[in-house]
């Protein structure tokens, strides 16, 4: 059997990860490794909790102790690694914690996993594997035309992508220089369920929910690629089983779409007054769109996104609405 390493684990994606695994494998088992910040809880897997195939561990990744410890107590045979600091607002009042967090954080799990593997250059690493999810942020912005490649030149434009782009990085150097089996995965934005409400979509339905303002940064105008987090699962798991490593993997839907009308979708779903929205001044540094070009891993790999924006949109709205411990409208 497997034994898996998540990093972040209680977070957004890594919990809808661990929970897909769990339940459609029965040939691995998972060790969750999380420091609980206010955007890890453990209840986002309060379904697994009594698998004995998981694990919880509660650490932080720029623990080298505490690293090394769990790659010590656990035959770690790949990793998964989620955990970041990972909310650009946030990102611009505090940069130092992102830095530290994405950048040293991740090379002190590379380090500990190439001195637990025991590899060395030439010499292989027993079919050990590292994904290091990343971001399509780490390339910057883009004009009206185009899409991001895994070639395309990294321009990071505020300081959580900065940081991303540094772990990037990191990862790279220690499969140039130490043939290090890690590969980098860099997903469009995620939705679904079990996300902290302070991203876009999460943000827009619960304040909907509660007929509070949906404040929406300029004039609204952002273009974003999105992708169900269960798609962006299926996709690290493809990675996890068949990628190769040194490689960068882009991952993405082709599913463009305006800030503004997200939320006016979010609004006319939920019967909601776009009264509600907000305009407020934008975001320094905020990128005017992304888009990537997922070609790579769909025909090495064999993946593709299944969920349609407008399907996955609904079921996401009705289970923060559950949440809430409401019913939802008749249209949904």
């Amino acid at each position: 059997m497997k034994k898996i390493l998540v990093t972040g684990g209680a977070g957004f994606i890594g919990s809808n990860f661990i929970r897909a695994m769990l339940n459609n494998r029965d040939d691995v088992s998972i060790v969750n490794f999380d420091l609980l910040t206010y955007a890890g809880r453990l209840e986002n897997l309060d379904d697994v909790e009594g698998n004995s195939r998981y694990t919880f561990v509660r650490g932080d990744i720029c623990d080298v102790a505490a690293v090394k410890s769990v790659f010590g107590e656990h035959d770690i045979e790949a990793v998964a690694h989620f955990a970041a600091e990972s909310h650009v607002d946030k990102s611009i009042s505090g940069p130092a914690r992102f830095v530290t967090a994405n950048v040293l954080g991740t090379q002190t799990l590379l380090h500990a996993a190439k001195e637990a593997w025991g590899g060395k250059r030439g010499a292989g690493f027993g079919g050990r594997r590292f994904v290091h999810v990343s971001t399509d942020e780490v390339y910057g912005t883009l004009g009206d035309e185009g899409r991001f490649t895994e070639s395309s030149t990294l321009a990071p434009n505020s300081p959580y992508s900065a940081s991303k782009a540094g772990s990037d990085l990191m990862a790279r150097a220690y499969f140039e220089t130490y043939g290090f089996p890690v590969i980098v995965t860099r997903c469009t934005n995620n939705y679904g369920p079990y996300q902290f409400p302070e991203k876009l979509i999460p943000l827009m339905i619960t304040n909907a929910i509660s007929n509070r303002p949906l404040p929406v940064y300029g004039d609204g105008m952002n273009v974003r690629d999105w992708i169900h987090v269960s798609d962006h699962c299926r996709a690290v798991e493809a990675v996890l089983e068949r990628g190769r490593a040194g490689e960068v993997y882009n991952i993405g839907a082709h599913n463009e779409m305006r800030n503004i009308d997200i939320v006016k979708l979010i609004l006319s779903l939920l019967e909601k007054p776009e009264s509600l929205i907000s305009f407020v001044a934008d975001r320094p540094g905020h990128d005017r769109r992304y888009a990537i070009d997922a070609s790579k891993i769909k025909q090495e790999l064999g993946w593709a996104p299944q969920v349609e924006f407008e399907a996955g949109i609904r079921e996401t709205i009705k289970w923060y609405i559950y949440r809430s411990g409401n019913l939802p409208p008749a249209s949904l």
